[in-house]
């Protein structure tokens, strides 16, 4: 019980056991509010890697997309160069 104020002690009694309350309560409010980050943390980088994923199989595909093109086209340039000679156009 508090000393002998000239508030009531009824009111310092129950403001104490209120602040004891919230000094009992902290930890594990400050526990709840790191798992809380800490999940919040963990779910973006996991959706920032899945989206990193996601770019570079897009990158990847447009590469070998544009690669195959070059080489159709390569063959083709090649088959003109060799008509070209043969037909002695150059």
């Amino acid at each position: 019980m508090a000393y002998p104020t000239a508030v009531n002690s009824q009111i310092t009694d129950a403001i104490t056991q209120a602040n004891v309350k919230v000094l009992g309560d902290a930890p594990a409010m400050a526990m709840g509010n790191l798992y809380q980050a800490t999940a919040q943390a963990l779910g973006n980088a996991a959706h920032n890697a899945t989206t990193a994923q996601q770019q570079t199989n897009v990158t990847a595909q447009a590469a070998t997309t544009q690669g195959v093109a070059l080489l159709y086209s390569l063959d083709t340039a090649t088959t003109g160069i060799a008509t070209e000679k043969i037909l002695g156009m150059g």
